[in-house]
């Protein structure tokens, strides 16, 4: 909790450049961020997530999450990810991307398959994921609004054991 506003400071500008990530501008507060932060420990502490946070010269550079899911999709992890906008295009989101499912791997034993979306609109995103063996299983035409248009929205997945 002590990092609670330097992790605030972290998403609040990353949804400030309005790059290809849920949040488009909105920024959070400082209870919001500690009631998320409470909330992922929690869920580390049952062993039903893992997240990695990378910091260079006190400055985070990117944060990544695989969160599994509830009840019957106990087995599927939801995965996230953010790369400070210096550090991309850099290879850091492939390093990033490969230590991530390898520690979920070892710190979720129920952990099955990982699933995340992506914009349809950011194909650099795409081809990492492809090379890392995430297959597309669906598209939603039109599914999220960037930059004021209308972007497919799409649905990918690896299967982990």
């Amino acid at each position: 909790m002590s990092d609670a506003e330097y992790l605030l400071n972290y998403i609040n500008t990353i949804s400030r450049e309005k790059t290809f990530i849920t949040f488009q501008g909105e920024q959070l507060t400082l209870d919001e961020e500690i009631k998320y932060i409470q909330k992922t420990i929690d869920l580390r502490t049952q062993h039903k997530g893992t997240t990695l946070i990378s910091v260079s010269d006190d400055k985070i550079i990117g944060s990544a999450e695989i969160d599994l899911g509830n009840k019957i999709e106990a087995h599927i992890g939801n995965l996230g990810i953010t790369i400070a906008k210096a550090y991309r295009g850099d290879g850091i989101g492939r390093q990033y991307m490969e230590s991530l499912i390898s520690e979920a791997i070892k710190q979720l034993p129920a952990l099955k398959i990982i699933k995340l979306s992506v914009f349809a609109n950011n194909p650099v995103a795409i081809l990492l994921y492809k090379s890392l063996g995430f297959i597309e299983y669906g598209n939603l035409p039109e599914g999220l609004i960037y930059n004021n248009k209308l972007v497919d929205h799409i649905y990918m997945y690896k299967k982990v054991s």
